[in-house]
């Protein structure tokens, strides 16, 4: 898999151990930064990494802050991008699943490494269901496109 992996400074040692973890398995990760524990602001990171997997470029993203919030709320605003902040499988797999969501967002210091590693798998290894799902991903879908400035927005 194609994966896109940032953080910020709260993030970055998460981060590096998670995107190791996912080369070792075979997936070809790119690292958006942090490149150290400098501090540095979410939106910065966020929001190019969010505009790939938007774009395509990726088959899903990883963002991890202190607790996952501001950076959700971030990339959420990208059309195209339905993040989720997990830290738990049921809710990482459910994510994938249910709302089709291609970004993952985590708080390193809302989870250890070890559920980390399992959030990041189940949400790897989903896949959309589609059926009734896809009723409310459209509706979804109509209010993604009355953003202004988003592409094709109608």
């Amino acid at each position: 898999m194609r994966v896109a992996i940032g953080s910020d400074h709260a993030g970055f040692e998460l981060k590096n151990i998670l995107r190791d973890e996912l080369a070792v398995i075979g997936d070809e990760v790119t690292d958006f930064g942090t490149d150290s524990l400098e501090s540095c602001d979410y939106p910065d990171i966020a929001v190019p990494l969010a505009e790939q997997v938007a774009a395509g470029d990726f088959d899903f993203g990883i963002f991890i802050c202190s607790n996952g919030v501001g950076p959700s709320i971030v990339m959420n605003k990208v059309h195209g991008v339905r993040a989720a902040l997990c830290h738990d499988p049921f809710s990482a797999r459910r994510a994938r699943e249910h709302t089709n969501a291609n970004v993952l967002a985590m708080g390193a210091w809302a989870i250890g490494r070890g559920a980390a590693t399992e959030v990041v798998r189940a949400f790897r290894d989903a896949s959309f269901e589609g059926g009734r799902h896809e009723r409310r991903l459209a509706k979804v879908q109509v209010i993604d496109d009355r953003i202004p400035g988003a592409p094709d927005a109608g």
